[in-house]
């Protein structure tokens, strides 16, 4: 049992690690310009150098809306992580961690919204680019979101021994 919680723990603060590398850095999407190629994320545009990320007033809102779900996301991973290391030491034996489960299944709900507006607003959207695809950041988000589920269910069904 002690190697099950360890096990999860890591994988929790790995999640953790990737949500936030995901959602700081700035490679979301990819794209080949003539002079060289060239990274989008939720911030920046990146080629030499950053600079503030052009989008249409369309899509501002739903860009606005991708930050907010990937900030939460982050936000509910971390308390669930601190909800974790608090009931392993405050249940009581034979008890369920369901509140860190809940806040954790809250966290892949905002990975979920979060990420689906990117794919379906975004993708593909360099303006001037030719053969743009996905960065590791967006890769990134839809792996914490497996994470994040698997995580979150493990913890609905976990017992302390």
């Amino acid at each position: 049992m002690l190697v099950l919680l360890a096990g999860i723990f890591v994988v929790h603060i790995a999640t953790v690690i990737m949500l936030f590398v995901s959602t700081i850095a700035n490679v979301w999407m990819v794209g080949s310009y003539s002079f060289g190629k060239a990274s989008s994320g939720l911030w920046l545009l990146c080629n030499t150098t950053c600079e503030q990320l052009v989008v249409r007033d369309s899509d501002e809102a739903s860009l606005k809306a991708v930050q907010a779900f990937m900030i939460l996301s982050i936000i509910f991973s971390v308390i669930a992580l601190v909800m974790f290391i608090v009931q392993l030491f405050t249940l009581e034996k034979g008890k369920r961690f369901y509140i860190t489960g809940a806040i954790m299944l809250v966290c892949w709900m905002c990975i979920l919204i979060g990420v689906s507006i990117y794919t379906a607003r975004f993708t593909g959207n360099l303006p001037g680019s030719t053969n743009s695809h996905h960065g590791y950041c967006f890769i990134l988000a839809w792996i914490c979101f497996c994470f994040s589920f698997i995580i979150g269910i493990l913890y609905l069904v976990l017992r302390k021994k």
